[in-house]
């Protein structure tokens, strides 16, 4: 048992941000401008006129905006220096569209923490009227000092972010910071801390799957298996086919003594992406359980 423990991930502290996730179910909500795509093609014929509740000033911006965040996915050096042309020549809101480009561009080069400087910049720049966009601005920077390994700064940017999230009524940004905060109390050892806040990602986004995951995983650590095995249960019931709640329910299971359960839930892992990182562990695991008793059955995940 104890060997089965020494092997299992942290992951609370993997997979910190949409800068590090960026796959079909990232931690927290992830913004376009952070998803994987190349730059935008224009099209042959002439675009269709802006529609008429959006001044073409502000268009204008928009598009500069995302041609930019396009251009930090796919050569994200280039995007930097565009970003700091622009932040030169921009005024008003501008500057924190700039300030924006500039920071994901740098955490696509891994310069975290001239990341996190530019977003918490960005932020700052931002109306405060718009409470919903300066809450998605300050988690990014939480993100980007996740990532740098400074959970306490990464706090100092989440808290306030959190407030302006529930100030806005975004319940997917509020659930989001809140499993960021998780990760990061985690790592400063707070752990109950780290449950309420997994709590209300929950309550936010009750089908979060990734909430009930890191809950599960939290519990299992703090030794609350029968709270464990239901967060896991209800991960699995969104996520059917997921890696990492397999190898998490396969951990919950063998350390409530259903060493078939557990069995059968690293084996699905194995059979589902056997070239997988998340596979490797779970041949690790399994490893360590051995050799089914023979006429045993397997039970349920």
């Amino acid at each position: 048992m104890s060997l089965l423990l020494a092997f299992a991930a942290p992951l609370l502290l993997a997979q910190v941000g949409p800068f590090t996730t960026p796959g079909p179910q990232p931690v927290s909500p992830l913004p376009p401008e952070l998803q994987n795509r190349g730059p935008r093609r224009r099209a042959q014929s002439p675009p269709p006129p802006p529609p008429p509740t959006l001044p073409p000033a502000a268009s204008t911006q928009e598009s500069r905006l995302q041609l930019c965040l396009a251009d930090a996915a796919s050569s994200p050096d280039q995007a930097a220096d565009a970003a700091e042309e622009w932040l030169g020549k921009a005024q008003g809101a501008e500057r924190a569209q700039a300030r924006e480009c500039l920071g994901v561009a740098q955490g696509r080069l891994d310069r975290w923490d001239d990341a996190r400087t530019s977003f918490l910049a960005a932020r700052d720049l931002v109306d405060p009227v718009d409470r919903a966009l300066r809450a998605r601005l300050g988690a990014m920077a939480g993100n980007a000092a996740l990532a740098a390994g400074d959970a306490a700064g990464a706090l100092a940017a989440l808290d306030p972010a959190r407030a302006e999230a529930l100030a806005a009524k975004d319940d997917a940004l509020t659930a989001g910071i809140a499993i960021d905060r998780a990760r990061a109390l985690v790592s400063l050892k707070r752990e109950p801390e780290a449950a309420t806040a997994l709590a209300e990602a929950r309550a936010s986004a009750p089908g979060n799957a990734q909430a009930w995951l890191l809950s599960a995983t939290l519990s299992r650590r703090q030794g609350k298996l029968a709270d464990a095995q239901a967060q896991i249960q209800r991960a699995a019931e969104l996520l059917p086919v997921d890696p990492e709640i397999g190898l998490e329910a396969g951990l919950i299971a063998v350390l409530s003594g259903r060493d078939e359960a557990a069995r059968k839930s690293w084996q699905s892992v194995v059979a589902a992406a056997p070239q997988s990182d998340a596979a490797a562990t779970a041949r690790t695991y399994l490893g360590q359980l051995g050799p089914a008793p023979a006429g045993a059955t397997t039970g349920r995940r």
